[in-house]
Order: structure tokens, then sequence, then C-alpha cells
């Protein structure tokens, strides 16, 4: 145990007498500690800011998506690809009680992006067309007046919801109630010179402050009745998206075949391989974010040790120049009575040493980044929760030993093996 305790001492004497080499020499260990913590890190911390968005929706919320998808993979619309297999009839089908009993309220939405004028003033926010359903799907909360109805939603009513900081950037003193905003259409043919064309729209209410929900800032964005933004601003006549709130949670499951049976009669299919449309729940929206979230982590996680490996190389060849540099040391040593395992294990021990210590390095800044990073995730609205993980340490710390004795073995090995006479030899 001594002996062990004299060879550490000697091993960081050694080291402190080469600091710049030393921290060189560690700092892709450094770097790929720290990847590693971050990567944990903001992996637990996104996955539970987003698990706890939508479990906020609730336990009887089921969707409805364009396009075909695997059963763990999200459905391709929501790679940005346009599908338009989902129609009004198909939402008035689902509306219908005799088809889908358990359904109690069918929101269908469209969105984009628009500019709101005022005045002087613009903005330029997202909107979402969708009717008087929305605020019973979504749990909507009005801060000042009402939200459209139903009968305004299908008619295609000139009537607006603003978000909250779309309300205070367009009416500071907050008399917006009852006030004409114009919804700027930009022209396809713009570029000649054709001016683009505005719709007015009167004020009938503005959301309370929401906050970020799902990555998406809510208070950035307005309410129109649907028929308007389908057809007037998107020039478009499908439906992006259906929510269907069910009586009760556990009526979910059933809920969603019979939504299945409707829309394949909808759309004539037979076979469940040629469905063109995508029915999930929450269960399901769980299934799939952590899918991609450990997909991301693995990614993530293989550039991390691209880097630790990168830094072991590193390692091992500084080490080789070491033992080159320290022949005579080695004969010496040799000479005097050391053996081959004192010699091998002094190498082996300063390569541990220094891993162990870019390790602690790397885990110290990994824990503060992403420290930074949920401090800045909460300044921009999110609900970030700071997660360390132990076994992430644990983890960062066995493969920073592993990788000092996996790297230092070759050198340590070579400097155990020099011929006592040679070395001495050695200028």
């Amino acid at each position: 145990m001594n002996n062990f305790v004299k060879e550490i001492k000697t091993t960081i004497k050694d080291l402190l007498s080469r600091k710049g080499r030393s921290f060189l020499t560690i700092l892709g260990i450094i770097i790929g500690v720290a990847g590693v913590i971050i990567i944990i890190s903001l992996g637990s911390g996104a996955q539970s800011l987003v698990l706890g968005q939508i479990t906020k929706l609730g336990s009887n919320m089921v969707g409805v998506l364009p396009g075909k998808s695997n059963e763990n993979g999200p459905p391709t619309a929501v790679f940005g690809v346009q599908v338009k297999t989902l129609t009004l009839t198909d939402v008035m089908a689902i509306k219908d009680k005799s088809k889908v009993p358990n359904a109690t309220d069918v929101a269908s939405f469209v969105s984009g992006n628009i500019t709101i004028i005022y005045g002087k003033e613009s903005v330029d926010t997202s909107f979402t067309a969708t009717d008087g359903s929305y605020v019973r799907v979504q749990n909507v909360d009005i801060d000042k007046g009402t939200f459209f109805t139903d009968e305004e939603g299908r008619s295609g009513a000139n009537v607006i919801v603003l978000g909250y900081d779309v309300a205070n950037s367009l009416f500071p003193n907050g008399n917006e109630i009852g006030q004409i905003v114009k919804i700027k259409i930009p022209n396809t043919n713009e570029s000649r010179g054709e001016v683009s064309s505005s719709i007015p729209f009167r004020v009938i209410g503005v959301q309370k402050k929401m906050g970020t929900v799902a990555f998406q800032n809510q208070d950035d964005q307005v309410f129109i009745p649907f028929s308007v933004g389908q057809r007037q601003i998107l020039g478009i006549d499908y439906v992006q998206f259906i929510r269907i709130k069910i009586d009760d949670a556990i009526n979910v499951k059933p809920a969603m075949k019979d939504i299945e049976r409707v829309l394949r009669e909808q759309h004539r299919i037979k076979d469940t391989e040629h469905d063109d449309f995508s029915v999930r729940d929450l269960a399901d929206a769980i299934k799939i974010l952590t899918s991609i979230t450990d997909t991301l982590r693995i990614f993530l996680g293989l550039m991390a040790g691209i880097s630790l490996i990168v830094g072991g190389i590193g390692i091992m060849n500084i080490m080789l120049v070491t033992v080159s540099e320290r022949t005579r040391e080695i004969g010496l040593r040799k000479a005097i009575g050391a053996t081959r395992r004192n010699i091998r294990n002094q190498f082996l021990l300063e390569s541990i040493v220094l891993t162990f210590t870019g390790g602690v390095l790397g885990i110290l800044l990994g824990i503060l980044i992403s420290y930074l990073i949920a401090i800045g995730a909460r300044f921009a609205g999110y609900d970030w929760v700071f997660v360390i993980s132990p076994m992430a340490i644990i983890l960062a710390v066995t493969v920073s030993i592993a990788t000092g004795i996996v790297f230092g073995l070759y050198p340590a090995l070579k400097a155990a093996k020099l011929d006592p006479i040679v070395a001495l030899r050695y200028e």
C-alpha cells in the first residue's frame, strides 16, 4: 500500500513538472467527458420538459395527422412534408356521434405565418385557423373578450383572437377589443410590382399569457376562423391536423379504433397497410418522443465517444514520446533493481491519472455548461429542469479510467520491455 501511494505521488510530481503538455494531453478527454455529461443532462431535461407539456394536454386527447407512419415513428407530416389526405368531410364524420360516440369535441387546424398590421405597427407571427371547439379541446384561457363561436368558425367571420405578446406589441395601451387589424396576404406576383392584399379582422379576444409549450411561444400567435385561414390565406382545401377530446381516458383506445374505422370508410381503404392517416393518443406521443430522444442521445453519445477515442490516441502518442524521452531514466531504474512490473505500473499509472484528471475536469465543465443552458432555457420561457444523473458521473469516471488503461497499456509495456544496458547508452 505504501509503495502504491509513493508511486502515485511520484506520478503526480512528474506530470506537474510538464503542466502544459499534461493539459494538452487530456484536452480531448475533457471535451469528450463534458460532452457525455451535457448530452445526458440536456436529454433528460428536454424529455422531462416535453413529457410534462404533453401530459398537460390531458390523457383523454387523440390526434389525427395526415400520412402513414410506423408504429413508433412520427407521421410524415411531422417532417414538413405536405400531405393532403384529411378534409373537412373527415372532420364532420368524426363529429358524428353515431360513429364515434365517445368524442365530446373535435377541432380541426391549419396554420401558417402571417403579418398583422394595425396603423403603423406590424407584427410577424404565426396563426392557427380553427373553430370554436378549440377552446374546449386545448383548454385555452381568454384574458380579455371571448373566443369565436363554432358558427363564426364555420362561416368564416373576420374575427381574430390575439396571443398575449401580439396584443402587447400592437396595442401597448390595452384597447385592443373591437379594433380592426389587417392580415397581409403575400401576392405570388409581388416580385413583378403587384401589391399584396390584406384582409381586415375585428379583434374579439386576447389569450392569457401561456409561455412556451412544445418549444413554441404560445403568446406569439393569433387565432382566426378555420375557413378564412384555409381558403383565403393558405389557399388550400385540406386539413393539417385534427384533435379529438374523448369523454374519459378509459375510452381512448376504443375511440381510436372508431376514428380509424371512420377514416378508412371515408377514404375507401380496406387494408390497414394502405392507411393515409395516423391516429395517436398521449401514450403514442410519449412513445414516439422517447424513441426520438433515445436515438438522438445515441447519435450524440457516439460523437462524444469519438472525441474520447481521439483523446485516448493523443494520450498514447504522448506517452510513447515520454517513454522515448525517459529512456535513460528507465535504464537507471532497472539497473538499481526496478522490475518490469514496476516500470509498467508507473507509466500505466501516469496514463490513468491523466485520464482521471481529464474526466473530473470534463465532469465539472459539463455540469457548468448544462447549468448555464438550463438558466438560458428558463430565461427564454421554458420550464426546464436541470438534471445531472449520478449514473452519468459514474459512467464518465469509469470511461475516463478505462481510456487511460486501454491507451496507456501499450506505452507502459514498451517501457517495461526496454533493455537496461541499451537504455543507459541512449542519448
